[in-house]
């Protein structure tokens, strides 16, 4: 996600290897930063958290529209965090929190900008998953996974530029 000459060839090899995308899922995340306040935040350390969390998903989406813009059906689902919720931020994770209210962010004004091409942009919280970061007390990866899913088999004229778990709506 952070390497620009390895979206290139993704996008490359994409395009000749089929012709167009149907779905593009930006699901990437580092450093939930439960040690950090913004406050006291380590800027170098929250900028890290935006060129992967915001900036790396922003280069893939850049990269991959014009294949997305192939499909009949183009569908962009942001892999996002409650923890980016504006409505919900407190003290803490200002790093990964401030990165994913980016994220939900640019997923609206993505689904604005293209709604008039038939795309569906949203944003999903998978909920607390046990994944590499989400750590053993999370819940199943395939009940993350299904969040994402709906986002992605929705049908054309569905909700675009929302922020969704588990197919409801969630707070900005």
């Amino acid at each position: 996600m952070s390497d620009p000459a390895s979206i290139t060839r993704l996008a490359t090899e994409l395009q000749a290897d089929h012709g167009h995308l149907d779905v593009l899922i930006n699901n990437a995340a580092v450093d939930y930063d439960t040690d950090a306040l913004a406050s006291t935040a380590d800027l170098s350390r929250v900028r890290k958290a935006f060129d992967t969390n915001l900036f790396g998903a922003w280069q893939v989406t850049l990269a991959l529209l014009p294949l997305l813009r192939g499909s009949a059906h183009p569908r962009i689902v942001n892999v996002s965090s409650e923890a980016g919720s504006i409505s919900e931020l407190g003290a803490g994770t200002p790093g990964y929190s401030t990165s994913k209210a980016a994220l939900n962010a640019l997923t609206r004004i993505l689904a604005a900008e293209l709604r008039a091409e038939n795309f569906l942009v949203n944003a999903v919280c998978p909920g607390w998953v046990a994944t590499d970061m989400g750590g053993p007390g999370g819940g199943p990866v395939t009940a993350g996974a299904a969040s994402v899913a709906w986002a992605v088999r929705l049908a054309d004229g569905g909700p675009t530029g929302g922020f969704y778990r588990h197919g409801q709506p969630l707070p900005w």
